[in-house]
């Protein structure tokens, strides 16, 4: 809560000049420690001053947490302290305090210095006291807002309108629900007609649907309509009866994107690899890129599923929508088919009464990955089928279906045929989603790879940690291509950035700085190589593919290994060479 109302400073001189020209006074706004905030007229050349020598009524406000209205501050006992009391001009004086629950943040208050401002802050008296009340609460409101999100949502709210040089939309409705003002953007937004009588019909509903925290409308505007995301505020200040803030829907549904896509572009060029088994593999998703079949990729953990799942949307035609990704597997079964197809409001118990748009909705003309759906629950099957089959979904709690273009890949590290054999996979989801499959080859079985993909990782990590990578010695790259790699990809990864950490001065890779389990591992695999039978049997094989295997050529092989001919034929035998 320290310097809440400093963090917001901008915003609230926004606010202290509405309540100025509205209330046609000088106003200033403090915190806790009598630090001038905001200011206007004679107070804003004081702004960030400390106000402790003075202030005597708005201290009061602070350290008792109740409104003062001073009739005549030369006069009151309030004041009686003020050096300056004899030579006070001060006509009226309000101050009312900015609270977060009990705790008082700060205050606002407000001077007149003629009779004139008095008597019209007296005609006025009702309404301009509200409108005090109502700047305070939006202003603790968004202090909650600020501590708990130190980022700045730049939802501007309430009467920000009055600047119009705010990123949304506004639109002020009269009590008779028309038009009082609209801004700039909003117009833009709405294609306004130049003249408000203009408008013959307007008509404002929810559609049940949230987005970012922010409730969807549906906007009738003579005939047209518009999908808007926003919020709604009931004001009753004078003939201002409502205030609508928004943005396009539809820009909005894109920032929800972030929350389950990288923005970076991964492109097939972007995965790396130049063993026969990737190269085949690249050249395949190429082929299907340009499809709307489902494609199924199977593949052991970590070798990179949902890689060659982005980039078969980015070499798609529906590379510039969006690509939704959504891991089954991470999320709980209760909730998992909320989040695949959205709520409304009301659906069950514990929803959020604005409801959800599920991510088949977000992916719409783009792409929805589905990885480790082999843990999907049985009964969520059954809808997703229907949705692949009908391309089109319904949202818990509605009867309404809604269609949707979405292009499925799926994924998972389990064998789906052995899981229909044990009912736990729908065999007729199998074969929907199997219209492509795409095999994704273990890092062991990508011969050169290995180091390829080792050297990029170095290369990243070294950069990133600042760290200067001299020499790699030769044992180091023996140990990597020697481990058998059981998570792929993704363990080589968190090795490399492992031994990169662990890097020190001159900048020389060697074995030393490899995970115990990496060394371990290696050094057993390189003791089973040292089997004498074994040894034996490959420097046969190797003298065969130099010298040959007829009679004279074997006559030379046992004399290169100091044993007679008959010996080098029983040894031929035994290993089957």
């Amino acid at each position: 809560m320290k310097d809440i109302l400093k963090k917001m400073q901008e915003t609230i001189s926004k606010y202290a000049i509405v309540l100025s020209q509205v209330l046609k006074v000088d106003v200033e706004i403090v915190d806790d420690k009598l630090n001038r905030i905001a200011g206007t007229g004679m107070f804003k050349e004081r702004i960030n001053m400390n106000m402790s020598s003075e202030g005597y009524v708005i201290k009061k406000v602070i350290e008792t947490g109740e409104k003062k209205i001073i009739q005549n501050p030369s006069m009151h006992p309030i004041c009686i302290e003020c050096p300056n009391k004899d030579s006070c001009q001060e006509t009226f004086e309000v101050s009312t305090p900015i609270k977060l629950g009990h705790k008082v943040i700060g205050a606002i208050g407000f001077v007149c210095f003629t009779e004139k401002q008095k008597d019209h802050i007296l005609e006025n008296y009702n309404t301009f006291i509200e409108f005090l009340d109502q700047i305070s609460d939006l202003i603790a409101s968004k202090a909650i807002e600020v501590m708990e999100n130190e980022r700045n949502l730049a939802v501007i709210e309430l009467f920000n309108n009055i600047i119009d040089k705010i990123e949304e939309g506004v639109i002020v409705f009269d009590t008779n629900y028309k038009i009082s003002k609209i801004n700039s953007i909003a117009k833009e937004m709405l294609k306004f007609p130049p003249d408000n009588n203009e408008i013959t019909s307007i008509a404002l509903k929810e559609t049940g649907n949230e987005i970012l925290n922010l409730t969807e409308y549906n906007l009738q505007i003579n005939g047209e309509s518009y999908d808007l995301a926003g919020k709604y505020f009931n004001i009753n200040i004078g003939n201002y009866n409502k205030i609508f803030i928004f943005k396009d829907s539809n820009l909005i549904k894109e920032n929800v994107l972030t929350l389950t896509a990288s923005k970076e572009k991964i492109g097939l060029d972007r995965i790396l690899g130049q063993s026969l088994p990737i190269r085949e593999l690249k050249k395949k998703v190429e082929m299907i890129a340009s499809s709307s079949s489902t494609v199924l990729i199977n593949g052991e953990s970590g070798t990179g599923k949902e890689l060659f799942a982005r980039a078969l949307h980015e070499e798609s035609d529906r590379a510039n929508a969006p690509f939704v990704a959504i891991n089954c597997a991470a999320i709980p079964d209760n909730l998992l088919e909320s989040e695949l197809f959205g709520y409304v409001k009301g659906a069950f118990t514990g929803a959020d009464p604005k409801g959800k748009i599920g991510k088949f909705e977000l992916a719409h003309n783009g792409t929805l990955f589905l990885d480790e759906i082999g843990d999907m629950p049985l009964y969520i099957q059954v809808k997703l089928l229907r949705a692949l089959e009908e391309k089109e979904i319904v949202k818990l709690g509605s009867n309404k279906s809604i269609k949707v273009n979405v292009r499925v890949i799926a994924a998972t590290n389990k064998n789906l045929d052995e899981m229909i054999i044990n009912n736990s996979f729908r065999e007729d989801l199998y074969y929907r989603l199997n219209v492509i499959p795409l095999q994704i080859p273990p890092l062991r079985e990508r011969e050169g790879d290995i180091r390829l993909l080792t050297s990029s990782f170095i290369s990243r990590f070294s950069r990133l940690f600042n760290k200067n990578v001299v020499k790699i010695e030769d044992e180091f790259w023996s140990y990597i291509e020697k481990y058998p790699w059981q998570g792929n990809v993704r363990e080589l990864q968190n090795t490399i950035e492992y031994v990169i950490n662990m890097l020190e001065y001159p900048g020389v890779i060697n074995t030393k700085l490899l995970p115990k389990k990496i060394k371990n591992v290696s050094m057993n695999l390189e003791f089973e190589d040292l089997n004498l039978e074994q040894m034996e049997k490959k420097i046969i094989n190797k003298a065969i593919e130099i010298y040959g295997d007829d009679g004279d050529s074997k006559k030379i092989i046992a004399e290169k290994l100091g044993i007679g001919i008959a010996t080098l034929y029983r040894k031929l035998k035994k290993y089957g060479l």
